[in-house]
């Protein structure tokens, strides 16, 4: 007997359907209350994907508001300096659908985002986003298609916003060893070592 699912009907058989006041939840604007939650995030997570299906899941952080909200339909997400894989941005040229998850610090709702993207360049739209006297080169330009709350239960299962389950960075392996384990021309304390200093300095952050 198989156990994988291949069909909506085998999964809805399995989980059931929502219900619809949680389907009525979905709105195609951000209204006055939605537009709060984008107001006070310093971090969202953006998805996309390539024509061949390939995904990619981008994190963002700025100060609070960072992602500013043009109109009801529109949203306009700073572009900051990367490694220049530039990975979100070559999906968004060849797919233009993405998913935005903005997260709060202490909150468990979340509010998701779906709808299409552009790159822009526009000097008048990209102005306001400037942080430390720098203002970006390129913009994400986000039209609307969904936009809802998400509830909690992630966050109460992962207990993730609990300081005492917070997690010691030297317990883990650092950036530089990682490296050094796919590339051993990397000197992984040498890499570290400067990494900080870039940090320390800002340098490259805006």
């Amino acid at each position: 007997m198989s156990t994988r699912i291949t069909t909506e009907a085998e999964l809805r058989d399995l989980i059931g359907s929502s219900t619809p006041v949680v389907q009525s939840k979905i709105s195609d604007t951000v209204n006055e209350l939605t537009r709060q939650f984008i107001e006070r995030s310093p971090f969202m997570l953006l998805a996309t994907s390539a024509p061949d299906g390939t995904c990619d899941v981008s994190p963002r952080g700025d100060p609070a508001g960072f992602v500013h909200i043009l109109d009801e339909r529109t949203l306009l997400v700073p572009e900051r300096p990367g490694n220049k894989l530039a990975d979100s941005l070559r999906n968004v040229l060849a797919n233009p659908h993405v998913g935005l998850l903005f997260l709060i610090p202490g909150i468990g709702d979340t509010l998701r985002v779906n709808g299409r993207a552009s790159l822009t360049t526009d000097a008048v739209l990209l102005g306001p986003l400037a942080v430390e006297g720098k203002t970006p080169k390129l913009g994400v330009l986000v039209e609307v298609d969904e936009v809802f709350t998400h509830c909690s239960k992630a966050f109460i299962r992962s207990d993730l916003w609990n300081p005492n389950r917070h997690v010691e960075r030297s317990e883990l392996p650092s950036q530089g060893e990682i490296l050094h384990s796919l590339n051993s021309t990397v000197d992984p304390e040498q890499y570290d070592v400067e990494r900080a200093e870039r940090y320390a300095r800002r340098e490259g952050i805006y």
